[in-house]
């Protein structure tokens, strides 16, 4: 709960900042003068990209808890069996030996989505988000039934 509530914070200020320079943007371009209208076109398109970018990610989450949620349901989630360190992080050798069993699940099965899932929270817990990322869009894909380019 705690995450979703620092996403949508962290969503609300953003969508305040682009709202905030996209007004400088036409501000800019109101007062009519090529180099004004040149950097008002500029900064108009800062926003757009932002607001592209956080509507893909909040996409790629919204799919990512609907895929957590049916796998919750099949009783399908991993069990976090992590051994932690005294402060409470996850131990690197441990999440190393969970990453090994997980990936071994996917290569034997690699059309069934759960199994990617369960490897990109492997990836997560093993501290390496891109490949986490890309684990769970290969499993929101595989769930959509489309085809990925490996």
């Amino acid at each position: 709960m705690r995450a979703k509530i620092t996403y949508a914070v962290t969503a609300a200020v953003l969508v305040f900042y682009f709202v905030l320079v996209g007004s400088r943007g036409v501000l800019l371009i109101e007062n009519g003068t090529p180099v004004t209208v040149a950097f008002g076109i500029a900064v108009l398109i800062l926003p757009v990209i932002g607001v592209w970018f956080l509507w893909k990610n909040t996409q790629f989450v919204r799919k990512a808890n609907r895929l957590a949620t049916e796998l919750e349901a099949e009783g399908g989630l991993p069990v976090d069996e992590l051994r932690r360190t005294p402060s409470g992080r996850i131990d690197r050798d441990s999440a190393d030996e969970v990453f090994a069993k997980r990936k071994a699940e996917a290569e034997a099965a690699p059309d069934d989505w759960r199994t990617w899932f369960r490897l990109a929270i492997a990836y997560h817990d093993a501290r390496d988000t891109p490949r986490a990322r890309k684990a769970m869009q290969r499993a929101i894909a595989l769930r959509e039934g489309r085809t990925i380019a490996s």
